[in-house]
């Protein structure tokens, strides 16, 4: 047996230590690495954002260093989570083996922030010197095994040998959330799975006889407060869920985003009167909400936002354009994010309003006065469809101003993004986990030169990388879930969370692609849609450039 393998036959507590000791090392590298950052661009200790804006490279790439301890850190957390429970099988160690020897190798070797740009210790500042001190015994040992040759061929037997489960290894759950996840499974299985890729392929809309029975689940309560009609579960139950029905299909997962920001802005922002009328609608699935914010040349800019909301006696009316609207025909509100003084600069004229509407249909998308709209087509993340939607007097009750005070719209949406970002790293873990299902079913099914494809190594290899970045992405997520029940602030976690994922469902779905061959690109195959789903992740909830930006600024200016 040679070295590596010597040391990956080691004990718990051993790989415990050691991943102890690294991600101290990575989080001193951390440290250096903003320090070296806040000299560069805070010289006088206020953060110069024109220096901030010219360095993208190296402060996005301070993100994802940032990114990658977190993960790291939670990798480490959930192996001693489990090792105290008695459940760290050998799956789970050599996932947790290859998740720390990866990772640990890319810090040391260059950061993947796309598929063609990577970050460098040194461009962060970080001279050689104190690049080499950070690299330990822990370290290197991790390195060594967990990137061997040798735990790859174990794992993939391990992996191939628990398809159908609920994922490669054990994902540290309690019984009652497990008991979540095996519902929401089978519900998938049953309703979801046989019908996706037909309605991805005609471009329709989820059946409402499919969206009644989420709601007989509890999919649109989960979070809701049991005084309003709700389960009064956390974040880490909806993130159980939003990862089991995104794996079936992103579109079916995706639905319960828009109760879960529509709920988060009345709960947080909402007068009693509000909260009363509208969460047990929702709640129940009653009213299905969608989220009215983009606008066409603004994107992330929400500060340059230019539809209006004019005043007249009791109503507003609505003058301007919304883009890429979420399921808008079916809503039945729109929480519309409006410009209600036009004196007032960037977000402080901004209005959030609970606007009421009736649904449509695709012959009469929006019989509303004032209010029209085309579909936008697109290649993936189908199911409820996409559109712009022209507003010319559309009117809202003045009673309908969420909270009953104008000027409060971004503060309360700001509220929401914790939440959805971390629920959108949920669907991005479900979907990447889809993609790992159907190369691995499609591996072992695939015979080529006499033997399935899975026993040629790249193959092997593509599922390992696949099972190791989900399950990393799937407690970074959990972590960052787990923190927002706690009631702590986690902006960065939900950041952190939300950027690793989407890149992870884009490899594992390309990945899948590449296992299947030219079947990939075949309509037919499932795996199309994934593909083209994973694509979304990246650009939706914040850009990956933009959430990078965010991460960066609260590492290097903690008052943001």
């Amino acid at each position: 047996m040679n070295l590596a393998a010597t040391r990956r036959a080691g004990t718990a507590p051993e790989l415990l230590q050691q991943a102890a000791d690294a991600v101290g090392a990575v989080e001193a590298l951390l440290a250096e690495a903003a320090a070296e950052q806040r000299a560069r661009l805070a010289p006088d200790g206020k953060l110069s954002m024109a220096r901030f804006d010219r360095e993208q490279h190296a402060v996005h790439g301070l993100a994802w260093l940032a990114t990658y301890v977190e993960a790291l850190r939670q990798l480490s957390a959930y192996a001693g989570r489990i090792a105290e429970a008695g459940r760290l099988g050998p799956t789970e160690e050599m996932l947790v083996r290859a998740g720390l020897g990866e990772y640990l190798a890319q810090v040391f070797g260059g950061i993947p922030m796309s598929q063609s740009e990577f970050v460098r210790l040194p461009a962060l500042g970080l001279d050689e010197e104190r690049i080499e001190a950070r690299r330990t015994p822990a370290v290197k040992a991790l390195i060594a095994d967990g990137t061997a040759p040798e735990l790859r061929a174990r794992l993939i037997e391990a992996i191939a040998a628990q398809e159908g489960a609920a994922g490669a290894g054990d994902p540290g759950l309690d019984e009652t959330l497990k008991a979540m996840r095996n519902e929401m499974r089978r519900f998938a299985e049953a309703e979801v799975v046989p019908h996706a890729h037909g309605w991805h392929l005609r471009n329709e809309y989820i059946p409402l006889a499919t969206i009644e029975k989420m709601s007989a689940l509890g999919v649109f309560a989960l979070t809701i407060p049991e005084q309003f009609g709700g389960l009064g579960l956390g974040k880490e139950y909806m993130c159980v869920v939003s990862e089991e029905l995104s794996r079936g299909y992103i579109g079916v997962g995706s639905l319960g985003t828009r109760s879960e920001i529509a709920a988060e802005l009345i709960l947080s922002g909402g007068t009693p009167a509000q909260q009363q009328k509208w969460l047990p609608k929702i709640a129940s699935g009653e009213c299905l909400p969608t989220a009215v914010f983009t606008e066409p040349n603004t994107g992330s800019d929400l500060a340059s936002l230019k539809t209006r909301a004019v005043r007249e006696g009791g109503v507003y009316r609505i003058y301007g354009a919304k883009t890429w609207i979420t399921h808008p025909v079916r809503a039945d509100l729109m929480t519309l994010l409006v410009r209600t003084d036009p004196k007032q600069p960037g977000y402080q004229g901004l209005s959030m309003l609970l606007a009421e509407k009736p649904r449509g249909s695709d012959a009469d998308p929006f019989p509303a006065p004032g209010m029209s709209g085309g579909e936008i087509e697109v290649l993936g993340y189908r199911g409820m469809k996409e559109f712009e939607i022209g507003f010319d007097g559309f009117e809202v009750p003045v009673e309908n101003l969420l909270g009953g005070v104008e000027g409060q719209g971004f503060k309360q949406l700001m509220q929401t993004f914790e939440a959805a970002r971390i629920q959108t790293a949920a669907r991005a873990v479900g979907v990447a986990q889809s993609a790992l299902e159907l190369a691995l079913r499609y591996a072992k099914e695939r015979v080529q030169f006499g033997k399935p494809i899975l026993s040629f190594p790249r193959v092997a290899d593509k599922i390992v990388s696949m099972a190791t970045e989900i399950m990393i992405a799937r407690q970074l997520t959990y972590h960052a879930a787990r923190e927002k029940d706690l009631g702590r602030r986690c902006d960065l976690e939900a950041g952190m969370a939300k950027l690793l994922a989407a890149r992870v469902a884009w490899a594992a779905a390309d990945n899948a692609v590449q296992i299947h061959g030219g079947n990939g690109f075949a309509l037919e195959y499932p795996v199309s849609r994934v593909l083209c789903d994973a694509r979304i992740l990246s650009i939706f909830e914040g850009a990956a450039e933009i959430q990078a930006q965010v991460i960066a600024r609260r590492l290097l200016d903690g008052s943001n």
